[in-house]
């Protein structure tokens, strides 16, 4: 589903090591990355390449791109292990994105990760951090005072990350996306894992959040409709999902939703009935109900699996 590499990152625009037109180390966002298929250029090369040509000392963004056989679970610390390594020599990075790898080099249920936790004690001053990918990925309760927006992409977010998640202390954070995913690739996630987040001990900066690509996105939009975070947030995502007119109306029968600028829930299973009630109650959101989905279909089929 994901067909193209980054071209902008953290604002930054995304830049490869040796390539022209780089006018600041601290304006782009530097792309590291090996071979994705055979190996012949390892991620490691990339890393020594960076130190030697770049000022690293001022460099806000790393995007980390391929580094080997996607599905090579012995491999998929690497990246980690290398950043962790890198830390004292990147004293700016603020931004980290983890796994840039397209469709033609990996389906996205297949890339392997690993532990990122090590990252966020690594770098205490890191603001973002993007993972792409969740097979074998782990996540443990942290206390991360700078990180503003976190973000996982994947075809199934395993419940324990999701619950790591409600569990850390994250006081600047403002952005939280979550692709829950389905079951069938480890998106095992349910309201319990849920509650934590939605209860927002741990996040009380949060103005954006978004509980996306669900299998269980009925479920989602119901344990949202009493969540005492949404009534400090700005914008609530629910897009990508199984979304349908159960989902729709647990929401709209629950705590009120008019406060918000935003409510995403592209890509749904909506009847057209539906759709104009939402619209109807919430005049004053700017409400994405783009990318409908036959609401008559059985197999209902979420936006990101495999």
């Amino acid at each position: 589903m994901i067909h193209a590499h980054l071209t902008e990152f953290h604002g930054l625009p995304v830049q490869y090591i040796g390539g022209a037109g780089a006018a600041s180390a601290s304006q782009v966002a530097w792309r590291v990355f090996g071979d994705p298929y055979e190996g012949a250029d390892p991620i490691d090369d990339s890393f020594r390449q960076l130190f030697d040509e770049v000022d690293c000392d001022v460099v806000r963004a790393l995007v980390v791109g391929t580094w080997g056989w996607a599905h090579e679970n012995q491999r998929a610390d690497v990246p980690v292990r290398l950043l962790v390594e890198a830390a004292s020599r990147l004293p700016a990075l603020e931004a980290i994105f983890l796994g840039d790898y397209v469709s033609e080099e990996s389906e996205i249920s297949w890339i392997g990760q690993a532990d990122v936790t090590p990252l966020l004690t690594a770098y205490p001053r890191l603001k973002r951090l993007d993972v792409r990918g969740s097979d074998g990925l782990e996540l443990h309760p942290v206390e991360h005072t700078s990180l503003e927006t976190l973000r996982f992409e994947s075809g199934g977010l395993p419940a324990a990350v999701v619950r790591a998640i409600g569990a850390s202390t994250l006081p600047a954070l403002r952005d939280l996306e979550l692709w829950l995913g389905t079951e069938e690739y480890q998106g095992d996630s349910g309201p319990g894992d849920w509650a934590a987040i939605l209860a927002g001990g741990g996040l009380p900066a949060l103005t954006r959040l978004g509980l996306q690509d669900s299998a269980r996105q009925d479920e989602v939009a119901a344990a949202v409709a009493t969540a005492p975070i949404v009534a400090r947030l700005e914008s609530l995502d629910l897009s990508m999902g199984s979304l349908t007119d159960e989902g729709a109306e647990a929401l709209l029968s629950g705590q009120p939703l008019t406060h918000l600028k935003h409510l995403n829930l592209r890509h749904h299973f909506l009847s057209e009935e539906m759709a104009a009630k939402i619209l109807d109650t919430l005049p004053g959101v700017e409400v994405d109900l783009s990318d409908r989905q036959d609401a008559e279909d059985t197999w209902r089929f979420i936006e990101v699996s495999e």
